[in-house]
């Protein structure tokens, strides 16, 4: 049976839910309780990586310096890692700052079929003796022989890893049972998975990814994320010792980080409510879920409809001003008026 690997994202997926609002004592206390929990890496930063910080997909409260500085203070049996996607960050205005302060682990995301745009920024990681992943979003909609395509494309650039992000929680464990073991048979690397939870198939879809063949699974405490929040890791680490297989991980620790310290988080972790249900069946990207509200609640229109039009729309992240566009459209059937648009991206995060 191969090794199993955790990561940890509650300190940037879970940073979405909050609005990216994390204080330096909720990054304290979080690493001072995890650390002997026995998770592999714990990942800390903006929700939508290195360098997103912006009116566009919401202003963090901290600096990508100031939660890297926090976390490596606390952290010394666990890996600390950082998420970057190429064109929020850069390699040197943010993931070579983020090396210089410490960092072991760097996962590169990019959408689903443009793992081209990735080469640079795993290639430099690598060049400095980082643990490296690359990450594959929105992977339900590419086909399993495009996927393998990139998938090898980060094998080539030197990923030790590639992590499928199911972003807007479309997957069904049919999917993933196809996918992950076609990979999983075909690269020789270790094939990752990062469920989300809108069709409340998070803990299925990793148990089932892990039968398959991936070793990798990327999940948050308590399921803190964006919409319907991702893989609930204690929850997860339960289903497995329960079918025998050897995680590593103390689970009275991780229960007792769910219970004492993540309502010092949040008090609000997510949830499967009715739009994040939507929001899966029509394959968008979770962190859509605020900005979609409060645009329905501005032009008064039914925010199922707004998800349902992106989805049509095969929107992915960083088209957040196609949630604008389609409400004041859905709010004015018969046409629309420029003039009117006057809201801003901004004032929707």
């Amino acid at each position: 049976m191969k090794k199993l690997s955790f990561i940890d994202a509650t300190l940037r997926d879970g940073s979405h839910a909050i609005k990216h609002q994390l204080t330096v004592s909720n990054i304290e206390n979080y690493c001072i309780e995890m650390d002997s929990v026995g998770m592999d890496t714990i990942v800390v930063g903006h929700g939508n990586g290195l360098g997103a910080s912006s009116l566009q997909v919401g202003l963090s409260l901290l600096s990508d310096y100031e939660m890297i500085h926090t976390a490596r203070k606390y952290l010394e049996r666990t890996k600390l890692g950082v998420y970057m996607i190429p064109g929020f960050g850069t390699i040197h205005d943010d993931l070579e700052p983020a090396i210089n302060a410490g960092i072991d682990v760097v996962k590169i995301g990019c959408h689903c079929t443009e793992a081209d745009t990735t080469r640079q920024h795993i290639e430099f990681a690598r060049n400095a003796n980082k643990e490296v992943y690359g990450v594959l979003m929105m992977y339900h909609m590419a086909s399993i022989n495009k996927l393998l395509e990139e998938v090898q494309k980060m094998e080539s650039y030197g990923a030790k890893g590639v992590i499928l992000m199911d972003s807007a929680g479309a997957s069904t464990m049919e999917m993933v049972k196809k996918t992950v073991a076609t990979l999983s048979e075909n690269v020789n690397i270790e094939i990752g998975f990062h469920p989300h939870n809108n069709l409340g198939l998070a803990v299925a879809n990793a148990y089932t990814a892990i039968q398959e063949g991936a070793t990798i699974i990327d999940g948050t405490v308590k399921g803190f994320g964006a919409g319907a929040g991702n893989c609930q890791l204690e929850a997860l680490i339960a289903v497995l010792e329960k079918n025998g297989y050897a995680t590593n991980v103390d689970l009275y620790k991780l229960l007792d980080v769910n219970d004492n310290i993540m309502p010092q988080i949040s008090n609000c972790i997510g949830g499967l409510d009715s739009l994040s249900i939507v929001s899966g069946m029509s394959g968008v990207f979770s962190a859509f879920k605020i900005p979609v509200l409060k645009a329905a609640k501005q032009f008064d229109v039914d925010p199922r409809d707004i998800f349902n039009e992106l989805g049509r729309r095969k929107a992915v992240g960083g088209q957040e001003d196609m949630i604008i566009e389609i409400a004041e459209q859905l709010s004015n059937p018969l046409g629309s008026n420029e003039d009117d648009l006057t809201y801003q991206i901004g004032s929707l995060l």
